[in-house]
């Protein structure tokens, strides 16, 4: 993935485009505004986006249209932000190539990590980049450990996941909504205590190879991204 992740937005009401344009900015991706069809399919053919957030019903082209063409030229990941949710339509959705669904109104936190769930996918490992490496940490991808200075920190699968998810986006704030729901996969309750303690754990197995440097940083009232 490179280094800017841009996201289309298609969706035609001026103001929750702007709001997901903040939200993307906000959390480190790089927006792009589409308020028709039309201009959706122009901008997708002039721009290398990693990601498609797109709403059903646009002027021009329809977003079931939309979808059919980003499809045809095995085109990016694609959220359809819709507020029908009968089955049918969803069915519908999955068929024409929709790799995700989030009903109206939606929660930011919920769209955020499905948003990371569906670039994750997209963008896989290649077979000789078996290392991630940021602020003096190498995360060992086949062995499933981290490594300061050659040192191993002897990771647990969770503590690897999360590291790793946040490694591969420095910049970006995880909250632990986003957190839980990349790495355990299933659907965040509020219970914090779960995510506290393994990045407490991830931090003390990071601090005891290397006491003098903070890898991880609270956000407050937010979440968690590397120092």
């Amino acid at each position: 993935m490179s280094a800017i992740t841009k996201i289309l937005i298609a969706e035609d009401d001026i103001h929750i485009n702007e709001m997901l344009c903040e939200l993307m900015t906000r959390n480190g991706y790089a927006p792009v505004s589409a308020y028709s069809g039309t201009e959706a399919l122009l901008l997708l053919s002039g721009k290398d986006f990693s990601l498609v957030l797109l709403d059903l019903m646009l002027p021009g082209k329809t977003g079931e249209q939309v979808l059919e063409e980003i499809r045809k030229a095995s085109g990016p990941p694609v959220i359809v932000l819709t507020a029908r949710t009968d089955k049918e339509t969803t069915v519908k959705l999955l068929r024409l190539g929709a790799d995700d669904y989030l009903a109206k109104p939606f929660d930011n936190n919920e769209l955020l990590a499905r948003i990371d769930v569906q670039l994750r996918r997209a963008s896989p490992e290649a077979p000789d980049a078996a290392r991630l490496q940021y602020n003096g940490v190498t995360l060992d991808l086949d062995g499933y450990d981290a490594a300061i200075d050659g040192r191993k920190a002897g990771l647990s699968k969770r503590e690897f996941e999360i590291l790793r998810l946040m490694m591969s986006h420095p910049s970006k704030v995880f909250t632990k909504n986003n957190l839980y729901e990349s790495v355990w996969g299933g659907e965040f309750l509020g219970d914090d205590n779960t995510v506290n303690v393994h990045i407490s754990k991830l931090r003390a197995k990071l601090n005891s190879v290397s006491p003098d440097t903070e890898y991880i940083q609270t956000v407050w009232g937010i979440g968690f991204k590397m120092k």
